[in-house]
């Protein structure tokens, strides 16, 4: 793929999860634990992991939670999307590419999504001096399984589009 074709492409994935990101924040959450959310961005994260890899993946994931924290959140905010986002991409491209024949795409983005609520359960407790707020790790992880696989099969139904349409090719 040309250079300059994957750099367009690549910005598109951006814009993409940029824009899921934005609609995901307009949804309420009817659950008062922080930190659940849909992760919406995270089908961008896996379709570009398939697609282009894990350093293309890093990548789109670094811009997304810069330009997010930058439209709404400050530095902290890009903190804990950053530790969530960098943890669940390594561990989704790790068992996408690894042991792939073992997760399906759905397993994949379950894993993510665990994953990525455990980093940001990190930096919280880093920042709090505090390790109480893993009391919140199980319902996080419940959330993680489910929204994980809402994640995955919309990531599947895309990937298979994209796949048919040859876009990404």
């Amino acid at each position: 793929m040309k250079s300059t074709r994957r750099l367009v492409l690549l910005a598109l994935l951006v814009s993409q999860a940029l824009i899921l990101s934005v609609v995901e924040s307009w949804i309420p959450i009817p659950i008062p634990i922080p930190g659940v959310k849909l992760g919406l961005a995270n089908i961008i994260t896996l379709v570009t992991i398939i697609f282009f890899g894990y350093r293309e993946a890093l990548l789109v994931v670094l811009v997304r939670c810069l330009l997010s924290s930058m439209f709404g959140g400050g530095f902290v905010i890009f903190l804990f999307s950053m530790a969530g986002g960098i943890l669940s991409t390594l561990v989704m491209a790790f068992l996408y590419n690894k042991i792939s024949r073992v997760f399906s795409i759905v397993g994949v983005s379950i894993a993510g999504a665990v994953m990525h609520n455990v980093g940001q359960l990190a930096v919280a407790s880093v920042f709090m001096k505090d390790l109480s707020v893993m009391y919140y790790l199980p319902v996080l992880l419940v959330s993680g399984v489910i929204m994980g696989c809402f994640v995955g099969i919309c990531s599947k139904l895309l990937v298979s589009a994209l796949q048919r349409s040859k876009a990404l090719q």
